[in-house]
This record gives structure tokens, C-alpha cells and sequence, in this order.
């Protein structure tokens, strides 16, 4: 009996070693994305961004604001035990923009989409820049009560010649404006949340028991009556003189205040007419001044008119020059031949002779 009970419970650990690393295989978590990622030498693609690879970028950074607000684990944590909604309120703890841009390359790049993480930050930032620009236009467009045409109802050349992006697409479009819906809510509620989570504010404390006053004592002495008030004296005949003064005063401050107001609104009016006196004079400085500068710019043009008359004129007569040298020259040798024609007829007839 007891070698049969030996041989069960052998069999039992030997089972028990044999599916233990199984299952810490199972339950060991993924490695990080960042450490497996840095191991492997990756290929990025360059070049301009497809439709598909900025649609699967939208849609990662949809997911890591997800997972870095916890939005996905909040409703499957309720429903664990107590040790994984730890573990899943550990997994919302904010990272680094590097490691959160790196989550982002690997989920593109197991979707398809061969990018760095500085490519995808880049091109998210320029999908912000354009999508704010063209939800600005489309706002002033809905405005404008239909005298400004639709940025999806434009050319190429439409968009470029009102500095709007050429090439955005309306699913690129629509996916934005899902995220940052998305990021608006996230906002709101997260603003409105200690608000309405506030526990009651605590009851009142009781107020505490009156103490029993003390019996006055017996033989405290009587108390003396104070003395009655002295008679007013009577009425000083200055006193109605007194109160025209006071009248005059008053009427005579509400006219000082007058005065202030009407300085007041007199000061504004004087500095105002400084004001455009001294624009007159500047801009009759600033007129005389292109007035003479046009004048310059005349003058100058006139000078070189001239300049360039005379230059004409000396290229006439140097080429004057040379045509009459030239001419001068063609006769002496038409001369010269004539001379040496005539001597050497001379010299064979003398020979004949």
C-alpha cells in the first residue's frame, strides 16, 4: 500500500515538473516591443507615404491613445481578479515619447508599413498641420453661406493657389478627425470625472453644550448711573451762513468736475488733431522723397541715354576711320602696282631699243 502511494505521488511531481514550465511560458508576458525591435535590423522604406501606410498610422496612434489612457483594459479589468487589475493599471503607467513612438513603428511595421519612428512622427505631425488647415477652411467656407467653394470640390491648382495641402485624402480626412474626436472626449470626461466622483461632504458637527452661566455675584456694588448728556447750546447764527458756503462749495465742485470731464474729452481731441498733423507732415516728407527720388531715377536714366548716344557715336566715327583707312590704303597699293607697271614697260622697250 504505501509503495503504491510512493509510485502516485512520483508520478504526480514528475507531471508536475513536466507542465510547470509549460505554463510559466504561458504566463509569462510578452517581451517589450522596444528591446525585440532593437535586435532586429529593419529595412525602412523612404519615399513619399502611401494611402495604406498612413491610414495604418492613424489608426496606431488611435491605439496607443487607447492603451496609454487605458480606454480598451478599464472594462476587461472589471471583470478579473484583483492581481490582474493591478497588472493592468501598471500597464497604463505613462511612458517616454520614445517608447510610445517606437510602439508605434512596430504595430506599422506588423501591419505592413516599413516605417521608422522618426518617419512616423514626422508625417503625424505634417497630417496635424494639414488637417488643421483644411478644417479652418472648411469652417470659413460653411460661413460664408456658399461664396467660398469646398476644399473636396477643388483642383490641385485651386488648393495650392489658396495655401491649402494638395493631396489629402477624405479617409485621412475622416480618420483624424475620429482621433482627435476621440482625444476631445478623453478630455472632457477625464475633466468632468473628479467632479462627479467627489464623495458627500461630511454632516455637520454637533455644536458643543452650553456651559451654565455663572450667577451674577450678590454683592457686586450698585452701578452708578452715568450723567445726564449737557443741553445743547443753542443755534450760532453762523451756521446759516455756513450752509450757502456749503451749497457754493458743492456747486462749485460739481463745476470743477465738469471742467475735468470737459478737459478730459478736450485732451483726446487736441492729441487727435496732433496726431494727424504729424501724419500730414510725414506723409509730405514721404511724398517729396519719392518725388525726388523719382526725379533721381529720371535724371539718372538720361545720363545713361546720353552715355550710350556717344558711345554710338564714337563706334560711327572709329569705324569711319577705319573704312577711309582702309581706302587710303587700297589706292597706294593700286598706285604702287600702276608705278610698277609703268617701270616695267619702260624697261622692255628700252630692251627692244
Amino acid at each position: 500500500m504505501s509503495e503504491g502511494t510512493e509510485h502516485s505521488s512520483s508520478l504526480a511531481l514528475l507531471h508536475h515538473r513536466h507542465h510547470l514550465p509549460q505554463q510559466q511560458q504561458h504566463q509569462q508576458p510578452p517581451p517589450a516591443s522596444p528591446s525585440v525591435a532593437g535586435a532586429i535590423i529593419r529595412g525602412y522604406r523612404k519615399g513619399n507615404w502611401t494611402l495604406h501606410e498612413t491610414l495604418i498610422l492613424i489608426t496606431a496612434k488611435r491605439l496607443d491613445d487607447d492603451r496609454r489612457t487605458g480606454g480598451s483594459s478599464s472594462s476587461s479589468s472589471a471583470h478579473c481578479s484583483p492581481s490582474a487589475a493591478v497588472s493592468a493599471t501598471a500597464a497604463v503607467v505613462p511612458r517616454s515619447a520614445e517608447q510610445r513612438w517606437k510602439w508605434v513603428e512596430n504595430y506599422c511595421w506588423r501591419n505592413g508599413c516599413l516605417r521608422s519612428q522618426n518617419q512616423c512622427n514626422d508625417k503625424w505631425d505634417n497630417l496635424l498641420r494639414d488637417y488643421k488647415k483644411v478644417r479652418g477652411y472648411e469652417a470659413r467656407a460653411d460661413a460664408s453661406a456658399g461664396e467660398l467653394p469646398s476644399y473636396w470640390a477643388m483642383e490641385r491648382h485651386e488648393r495650392k493657389e489658396r495655401n491649402l495641402p494638395t493631396n489629402l485624402a477624405a479617409e485621412v480626412f475622416e480618420a483624424l478627425t475620429d482621433v482627435l474626436g476621440r482625444r476631445t472626449a478623453r478630455r472632457s470626461n477625464a475633466a468632468a470625472t473628479p467632479v462627479s466622483s467627489l464623495p458627500p461632504p461630511p454632516p455637520p458637527l454637533p455644536s458643543p453644550p452650553r456651559l451654565p452661566q455663572a450667577p451674577l455675584n450678590p454683592t457686586a456694588p450698585p452701578s452708578v448711573p452715568a450723567p445726564a448728556p449737557p443741553p445743547a447750546p443753542p443755534a450760532h447764527p453762523s451756521a446759516s451762513v455756513a450752509a450757502p458756503d456749503a451749497v457754493e462749495m458743492s456747486s462749485g465742485s460739481s463745476e470743477s468736475e465738469e471742467n475735468d470731464d470737459g478737459a478730459g474729452t478736450a485732451e483726446p481731441e487736441a492729441k487727435r488733431r496732433r496726431l494727424g498733423s504729424s501724419v500730414v507732415r510725414s506723409a509730405t516728407v514721404l511724398a517729396r522723397t519719392l518725388l525726388s527720388c523719382e526725379e533721381k531715377r529720371e535724371q539718372r536714366h538720361r545720363e545713361m541715354v546720353e552715355i550710350e548716344e556717344r558711345r554710338l557715336r564714337l563706334e560711327e566715327e572709329r569705324t569711319e576711320i577705319r573704312r577711309q583707312e582702309f581706302a587710303g590704303l587700297v589706292s597706294a597699293i593700286n598706285d604702287l602696282s600702276s608705278a610698277i607697271q609703268s617701270l616695267v614697260a619702260n624697261q622692255r622697250n628700252g630692251d627692244h631699243r
